[in-house]
C-alpha cells in the first residue's frame, strides 16, 4: 500500500516512491491525483487519477498533470500547460503558457518549456535552456546549457543544442547533430547528419 489513513487526526500520507517514504498528502479535489500537503495546487488545475505532485511543486490556473505525469521539486506549472504520459518536470523548471510536455519527456533544472512549445518523446530540457513560441523537441533530443529553441523550430533524432546556442525559425536539427558554443542558427536552415556546429557560427 501506498497511501495511509488515520482517522483519529484525519490526516493521510502516501509514499511518493522518491526515497522519502510516506508523507502527508491528499488527492485533489479535481481528478483524484495524489498530492503532497506540501505542494501548492489550486483548484482549478487538474491531476489526473495516477499522476503526482509532490515535494514544494506548484501547479496554477488551469495546468493539467495527467496520466503518470510527475511534478516535483520546486517545480511550477501554470496558465494553461499539460504535463502527461510519463513526463517529468522537477528541480525548478517552469511548463506555462500552452505548453506541452509528454512521453517520458523530462523538464528539470531551471529550465522553462512555454509559449505553444512541446518536449515530447524521451527527450529532455535541462539547465537554464528554454523552448518556446511553436518549437518542438522530441525524440531522443536534449536541451541544455543556456540555449534557446523557439519560433518554429524543431530539433528531434538524437540532436542536441547547447551552450548559448540560439535556434529558432524554421529550422531543423535532427539525426546527431551537436549545436553548442553561442551558435545562432535561423530561417529554414537543416542541421543533420553527425554535423558539430560550435562558437560563434551564424
Amino acid at each position: 500500500m501506498r497511501y495511509n489513513g488515520n482517522m483519529m487526526n484525519n490526516t493521510m500520507t502516501y509514499d511518493f516512491e522518491d526515497g522519502v517514504g510516506p508523507v502527508p498528502a491528499h488527492q485533489h479535489s479535481n481528478g483524484g491525483g495524489w498530492v503532497a500537503d506540501s505542494t501548492r495546487v489550486v483548484d482549478s488545475a487538474f491531476v489526473g487519477p495516477n499522476a503526482k505532485v509532490y515535494g514544494n511543486a506548484w501547479v496554477f490556473d488551469h495546468a493539467k498533470v495527467l496520466d503518470n505525469a510527475k511534478v516535483f521539486g520546486n517545480a511550477v506549472v501554470s496558465d494553461a500547460a499539460e504535463v502527461t504520459g510519463a513526463a517529468s518536470v522537477s528541480d525548478n523548471a517552469s511548463v506555462y503558457g500552452y505548453a506541452l510536455v509528454t512521453g517520458t519527456a523530462s523538464v528539470c533544472d531551471h529550465a522553462r518549456v512555454f509559449g505553444n512549445a512541446s518536449v515530447s518523446d524521451n527527450s529532455s530540457v535541462s539547465g537554464n535552456a528554454m523552448v518556446s513560441g511553436n518549437a518542438r523537441v522530441y525524440g531522443n533530443a536534449s536541451v541544455f546549457g543556456t540555449a534557446w529553441v523557439f519560433g518554429a523550430a524543431r530539433v528531434f533524432d538524437n540532436a542536441s543544442v547547447c551552450g548559448y546556442a540560439f535556434v529558432y525559425g524554421n529550422t531543423s536539427v535532427y539525426d546527431n547533430t551537436k549545436v553548442c558554443g553561442s551558435d545562432w542558427v535561423f530561417d529554414c536552415a537543416l542541421v543533420c547528419g553527425d554535423a558539430q556546429v560550435y562558437d560563434t557560427a551564424e
